[in-house]
């Protein structure tokens, strides 16, 4: 407890070794697992860093690669040349999200009590579309197991988030099951579409049944460079415009296609929470779909019973940040109880000291819905205690 708050971290990342996918995977694909290798302009990439910063630094890494391809698609020199530089800015802080033991002390340092751990590389390497749905499903297995055997450090403080592939929708639930039987109650998925399915299509509906079945948290959780279609990624190139656009506009769409589809009509008790990409799109989003449904309900109405805001207030959540400067006008629209606080620790693109930043808020925001955005809204989306 930090100042008489329990603070729960619902969306932080793991840095996953790349050694542990041959260690994990089944061995029928561990011949085709990810493996590093240079791209060719790591050379190159490290003199014009020497001349644009005019010091010395450290080789660029080399890729992540499965398939012959990096798991990364569109990130330009520049943009690798800026993620190297904050990466040794904040090296202590990725040395921490390597190891359970590392989470743990920062953690320790933020007043944090519980966190969630998310991917980083793995939900790269499970959106494919051209790559075998097979070996898709085996590499999700693969980091589950892996982030099963990480939380052994704390299983009460260190929550996994399992890894689900949607590229084999037969098995899916299968996965689910095997999730459930380490005692986790909450699955990340993308928010773009494989294989031509968004969330809405019907082949998900068993994993969907399953899930409300068993209490089970959704989490959507967008990243940019992804080989899947992305938001932004058919216009354009940098990683400026791309990380801008992937974040907020997938989880629109991705809301979207669960209420187009008629998923939260069909399963009322699903748990659906919108990570990394703020929560100032919910308002207008919300108002713009309900303008659309009150003008075109009728053809949606089969499986659409009410407008698209209700949905959300029934059974979504929404992550947000506390440099957001409209956060506390966000409330009335959205109700303080589906606001989550994640701090995306380890990644370079969050500074630390975000529970700070919130607790700085307490005279706007009020006591009670600080302590609901601090704790209370994740214990209930994530099924914990209160």
């Amino acid at each position: 407890m930090r100042d008489g708050y329990r603070i729960i971290d619902a969306d932080r990342h793991v840095l996953e070794p790349t050694d542990m996918w041959a260690d994990y995977l089944e061995p029928a694909f561990r011949h085709r697992a990810p493996y590093l290798a240079y791209d060719g302009v790591a050379e190159v990439l490290t003199e014009r860093v020497a001349r644009l910063k005019s010091k010395a630094l450290v080789p660029l890494p080399p890729v992540l690669m499965l398939e012959g391809q990096s798991v990364m698609h569109k990130l330009s020199e520049r943009a690798q040349i800026e993620l190297m530089l904050a990466n040794q800015r904040r090296a202590t802080e990725l040395d921490e999200g390597a190891s359970p033991e590392g989470h743990l002390r920062a953690m320790d340092r933020d007043g944090i009590d519980v966190a969630f751990l998310f991917p980083t590389y793995a939900s790269y390497v499970i959106s494919f579309d051209h790559v075998a749905p097979a070996l898709l499903g085996a590499l999700a297995r693969a980091y589950n197991g892996w982030l099963h055997d990480f939380c052994r450090a704390d299983p009460a403080r260190l929550r996994g988030v399992g890894l689900i592939s949607v590229h084999e929708p037969g098995r899916m639930v299968r996965e689910l099951e095997r999730i459930l039987e380490y005692g986790w109650r909450a699955v990340v998925l993308r928010p773009n579409p494989a294989r031509g399915r968004t969330l809405g299509h019907p082949a998900y509906e068993p994993f969907w049944r399953a899930c409300e079945q068993h209490g089970v948290a959704i989490a959507i959780h967008e990243g940019t460079h992804v080989r899947l279609p992305a938001a932004g990624a058919d216009r354009f190139q940098s990683r400026f415009a791309l990380h801008a656009c992937s974040h907020p506009m997938e989880q629109m769409m991705a809301f979207l296609a669960l209420v187009e589809g008629g998923v939260l009509e069909r399963h009322p008790g699903l748990r659906v929470g919108f990570l990394e990409a703020g929560c100032g799109w919910a308002p207008y989003w919300l108002w713009r779909l309900d303008e659309e449904y009150h003008h075109l309900a009728g053809e949606v109405e089969d499986h659409v019973k009410m407008a698209p805001s209700a949905y959300f207030r029934r059974q979504c959540f929404v992550g947000f940040e506390p440099g957001e400067p409209y956060l506390a006008s966000v409330l009335p629209h959205i109700g303080a109880e589906t606001l989550l606080f994640g701090t995306d620790f380890p990644h370079p693109d969050h500074g630390g000291g975000m529970a700070d930043g919130l607790l700085s808020l307490r005279e706007i925001l009020g006591e009670p819905a600080l302590r609901q955005l601090l704790g209370g809204n994740a214990a209930r989306f994530f099924g914990l205690a209160e």
